[in-house]
């Protein structure tokens, strides 16, 4: 297996982030369905802890993947048709603009940030920053939500393809 992309399949390196993104936002969502049904419980207590750090490694794995799609650009599996090119997109664009509105609202409400101990952003006294804050609040966890059902669709749609036995099998693209 190859490091690098080529036509017919992923490499080892876009198959790592396309494996790890799919763990971390699995417990993302995880952890947003615990806050959505179980608010204030001892599950959502457990959970929600890690959501915050979790996102910030998320939006670590997303810039890096993004990198590495550009530079396997020319060699990567060409897109079977132009909604999966447009549904891939949306789901970059996505997995790149939660967190970075939730990094947005965090820098806005002036309280430090240190994800998995690192001291990212130190807090101030000066009040928070509304509008950071207001858009943070207004679309992250709406996004969230739209993320989650083209996460869903991503998984149908990549089952659907191997079901009805394409002439390409998208599936082995990232899973042999």
């Amino acid at each position: 297996m190859s490091v690098f992309d080529n036509h017919e399949r992923y490499g080892n390196v876009s198959r790592f982030f396309h494996w790890g993104m799919t763990l971390l936002l699995s417990v993302q969502f995880l952890t947003a369905i615990a806050r959505f049904l179980f608010e204030d419980s001892w599950l959502d207590e457990l959970m929600w802890g890690i959501h915050k750090p979790l996102g910030f490694l998320l939006l670590l794995f997303v810039i890096l993947r993004f990198a590495w799609a550009l530079i396997n650009l020319s060699r990567r599996p060409a897109s079977v048709s132009k909604a999966a090119l447009i549904g891939h997109k949306a789901l970059y664009v996505l997995m790149l603009v939660i967190p970075a509105l939730a990094m947005m609202r965090q820098y806005g409400s002036g309280k430090a940030f240190s994800p998995l101990g690192l001291p990212l952003m130190d807090g101030f006294d000066t009040g928070k920053i509304d509008w950071m804050v207001g858009l943070g609040n207004l679309l992250h966890g709406e996004l969230g939500w739209l993320l989650f059902a083209f996460v869903i669709g991503h998984v149908v749609m990549t089952v659907w393809h191997r079901i009805r036995q394409n002439p390409v099998d998208v599936m082995a693209r990232m899973w042999r």
